[in-house]
């Protein structure tokens, strides 16, 4: 069975491969700016997770009371790129009817996020200034129609986690990273420590300041809408550091990029 995920791993790898363009995309119009192109609501965490410095392990409890909101950090990133493309936010025209929102958020994550649209082709989300007041007021409805947890679990581009991440490979994609910020197009990303899967997580690149030896990405956390975290990138060594948080004891993790033009 390992045997046969593999070889269906490299053959969607080649057939990637063979659709690449070298057309260098446009540069959008703005850069995605946190509490304005985020949620206000979080992707709530199952567990309450423990480290021991001493040892490195980790252990959990289910946390109380349970959560109403998880397993969706995959849809909250996804759908606010989607939001950052596709929709135009109008605080001077009146809040409208729950019905009305819940249409015009089909409408919106049932695009592409690939790329910006022209504002005259944008839905407009009338009565509020961004996705962050949006997503305060209406919370409920966003929940509803973004997307269930399912789209976390089954997004396509997760057959990559499974194949070995080279340093050249994680070197490239921080390369691609700083590449796609300087065109303001916010990449979303996969992090993962596969087979252990410490972490498996979604992630969007909001900003990045670049040094001699590393490279500092400031990140939008779907567990975390409260302030931005940030990933680090050693030249050097070729590899990813996430910081410690309430759900990742922190250290090395594997990137690549999901939800561009090739494996959405």
């Amino acid at each position: 069975m390992n045997s046969m995920v593999r070889c269906l791993a490299l053959a969607a790898l080649l057939l990637c491969g063979c659709a690449t363009t070298q057309n260098k995309p446009a540069s959008n119009s703005r850069a995605f700016i946190w509490k304005q192109d985020t949620f206000a609501y979080a992707n709530e965490l199952v567990w309450i997770y423990n480290f021991d410095p001493g040892t490195g392990k980790t252990s959990h409890s289910r946390r109380e009371p349970a959560p109403t909101y998880s397993h969706h950090c995959f849809v909250v990133a996804r759908s606010a790129l989607q939001f950052f493309y596709h929709a135009r936010f109008d605080p001077s025209l009146p809040v409208a009817a729950p019905e009305i929102y819940r249409k015009l958020i089909d409408k919106v994550v049932s695009r592409r996020p690939v790329k910006e649209w022209a504002d005259s082709e944008k839905v407009v989300i009338p009565g509020y200034s961004n996705l962050f007041t949006f997503s305060q007021a209406q919370g409920s409805i966003l929940k509803q129609e973004c997307g269930g947890a399912w789209q976390s679990y089954f997004q396509r581009g997760h057959w990559r986690m499974i194949w070995p991440f080279t340093r050249y490979h994680q070197q490239k994609t921080a390369e691609a990273l700083v590449a796609s910020l300087k065109l303001n197009h916010p990449p979303v990303i996969h992090v993962v420590r596969f087979p252990q899967l410490s972490i498996n997580h979604a992630l969007v690149v909001m900003s990045m300041s670049e040094k001699a030896q590393s490279i500092n990405f400031q990140i939008y956390d779907p567990n975390s809408p409260e302030k931005p975290t940030e990933l680090l990138y050693d030249r050097q060594a070729r590899t990813f550091q996430l910081p410690k948080n309430n759900y990742f004891q922190g250290g090395r993790v594997d990137v690549y990029r999901i939800y561009d033009k090739w494996n959405y």
